[in-house]
């Protein structure tokens, strides 16, 4: 059982980290792509956070490699920030995609996609809020949340890859729609690899 004393700077840093994969989620989820110039600056704007998120990690890793003791198995902390990293990775890959297709029509089915990959990200911040609170057995519900929003995603996919393969006929479209969809629902499996790791460590340490 983790002591509640204090709070703790390894959880601290699990939440700042989450928060940032919060933000970039959210940055894209509400930004607004009209021309093949708004694909660069969202891009820009995305490996931003992408190097933030990096810091953030290297700070923690280092904070790792100085202490001897942690609040909780020091796998599980690195686990826990590299999947959190790995969502932002994914996000900056979809919007590289646009990019690099020139693809500036954002669908329904990729902004139903993102709204569940945002919603993920705050149910993720509010598991780290509980992990800072050492409220271990709280943070259950959160994880609950993130894999049926995965679930979801799994279905968006099935769907739109469905639909795009009935009503469009340019196969260059169909290829690089289908690669975005893909990316997408990508980034929903990384937020269930958190949900997956947060449940571990509940279960190793409430």
């Amino acid at each position: 059982m983790i002591s509640s004393r204090k709070p703790d700077p390894f959880f601290s840093s699990l939440l700042k980290i989450a928060q940032n994969v919060q933000e970039a989620a959210h940055y894209a989820d509400d930004f607004k792509i009209n021309t093949v110039s708004d694909l660069k600056e969202i891009s820009v704007h995305l490996k931003n956070y992408e190097t933030a998120g990096d810091k953030l990690i290297h700070d923690l890793i280092v904070k790792l490699n100085k202490s001897f003791m942690t609040p909780i198995e020091r796998e599980d902390i690195l686990q826990l920030s590299i999947r959190m990293d790995d969502i932002l990775d994914g996000i900056d890959d979809f919007t590289a995609h646009l990019e690099m297709f020139s693809l500036i029509e954002i669908d329904d089915s990729m902004r139903t996609f993102l709204g569940y990959i945002t919603k993920s990200t705050d149910e993720i911040v509010k598991a780290m809020e509980l992990l800072a609170q050492k409220k271990l057995l709280k943070m259950h519900e959160h994880s609950v949340l993130i894999k049926d929003y995965e679930r979801k995603c799994d279905e968006v996919l099935r769907s739109s890859v469905k639909q795009l393969f009935l009503k469009e006929k340019d196969p260059i479209r169909i290829i690089q729609f289908k690669d975005i969809y893909e990316k997408l629902e990508e980034v929903a499996d990384y937020c269930q690899n958190v949900a997956t790791t947060i449940e571990a460590i509940i279960m190793r340490n409430a």
